[in-house]
């Protein structure tokens, strides 16, 4: 392993603890604006990396995948990292249902929005000439775009099943019987290639359409 991997590998790290934070912070703010106190309580409507990390699944996993991505990115596919969950009580939203669904929407926009900023400064870096600038913003912003649409795919306990269990009506009795298997499924579902494919048209044609906006493609 050169100095150079191990560079990438830790500038990668870098990048993603704060989209990952500022994605949970997204859901923390929307659920304390809709009503719920949970979150801002423990301290998490704050962009303070800390209070949304997990060392299993946002120090440990994250940096153990990206290295054995290095020699072999197969086995990397089946390790993943995650941010401390935002705790919501639904029962203090003043719409459950439809707060619920605004708290979920909220990390995944939160990314959304964090790439197309993303993109400006690469914009920045074409324009002054800042190499760096160009490729770390642009390995940002795909990273940023892959946290969205990854949490969008819905399979408890991402983003997407929120979304889904609001839109028809299922009880949450029902939803956490399903979560109980959810992290295997996720597992599995982003280990078929029809599925790593999806996303990767997603990331990369939403971050050309978003270059485009800028006049980079």
């Amino acid at each position: 392993m050169s100095q150079t991997d191990i560079f990438n590998v830790l500038l990668g790290y870098l990048l993603f603890v704060p989209l990952i934070t500022l994605h949970e912070w997204g859901h923390a703010w929307v659920a304390w604006k809709c009503g719920d106190n949970t979150a801002y309580n423990e301290g998490r409507v704050t962009i303070n990396p800390i209070a949304h990390m997990e060392f299993i699944g946002t120090v440990v996993l994250p940096l153990m995948a990206s290295f054995v991505a290095l020699s072999n990115p197969a086995l990397a596919g089946f390790i993943i990292g995650w941010g401390r969950p935002v705790p919501v009580n639904i029962s203090n939203l003043r719409r459950p249902r439809i707060d619920d669904t605004l708290v979920t929407i909220a990390g995944p926009t939160v990314n959304f929005i964090l790439a197309f900023a993303l993109v400006a400064l690469v914009k920045v870096g074409v324009m002054s000439g800042v190499d760096g600038m160009v490729e770390v913003g642009l390995r940002a912003a795909a990273m940023s775009l892959g946290l969205c649409f990854f949490n969008l795919i819905p399979i408890p306990p991402l983003d997407g099943s929120h979304i889904l269990k609001n839109l028809v009506g299922m009880s949450q009795e029902t939803y956490m019987r399903f979560y109980q298997f959810g992290f295997i499924a996720v597992l599995l579902v982003i280990n078929l290639p029809g599925v790593r494919a999806a996303l990767a048209f997603l990331i990369y044609g939403t971050l050309g359409l978003m270059g485009s906006v800028f006049g980079l493609s």
